[in-house]
């Protein structure tokens, strides 16, 4: 009887070690899961960062005040003409940058001017004061501009609007036709990953500012 319960025991003392081992052996492989996960999240987000900051550069109150297009914004505008041309949908540019001035005109109008309400952005909070964005309009038979989103002049079944809009994503701008508020369809922005208020503080992008 003794030596039944040394050995069982004995088996206890075995059984007892070896779960310490397996659990010492488990503690560390989710420790070393854990450092390995955390190292390559705070490479990636350094990676990131450095990307970042290569790509714009914060200029400040030197930041310049574009007076035309992006030169990308306007090639790509342009073979979006080309494009749209090519399946018989003849489209104008109805702005392109607008000036401060001009967005408070725009943004007073309906407030403290008569007219309608055709903005909710002020100078310096619209992409068309920085050369990012441009507004377009079809042109129909008669060479007039066509308003009517479901307008088909090159009569294949499709709003001329949206083909146009498609395109234009295709060459990698953002469309005001797909936003959930406010909807703006003649709307289509370029903006490099810049915001508003990054443009505002005085981001730039770093490419256009090699030179300088």
């Amino acid at each position: 009887m003794l030596h039944t319960k040394e050995e069982s025991f004995f088996r206890g003392e075995q059984f007892f070690m070896k779960s310490n081992i397996n659990y010492s052996l488990i503690t560390g492989i989710i420790i070393i899961i854990i450092f390995t996960i955390t190292f390559s999240l705070l490479y990636i987000f350094s990676r990131h960062n450095q990307i970042e900051e290569d790509k714009y550069v914060l200029l400040g109150d030197e930041a310049p005040i574009p007076t035309e297009l992006h030169p990308i914004v306007e090639v790509n505008k342009n073979i979006l003409l080309e494009k749209a041309a090519e399946i018989d949908i003849d489209i104008i540019i109805t702005e392109g940058l607008r000036p401060f001035e001009k967005q408070d005109e725009l943004y007073n109008q309906g407030r403290s001017t008569q007219g309608n309400i055709v903005t909710y952005s002020k100078a310096g909070e619209s992409f068309h004061n920085y050369g990012l964005a441009f507004d377009y309009a079809i042109k129909n038979a008669n060479g007039g501009i066509e308003w009517d989103i479901d307008y088909d002049g090159n009569h294949n079944g499709q709003s001329d609007w949206f083909e146009v809009a498609e395109i234009a994503k295709e060459l990698g701008f953002e469309w005001g036709g797909d936003w959930r508020q406010f909807k703006d369809y003649p709307h289509l922005q370029m903006t490099f990953g810049l915001s508003i208020p990054m443009l505002q503080e005085g981001y730039r992008l770093a490419e256009d500012n090699k030179t300088k």
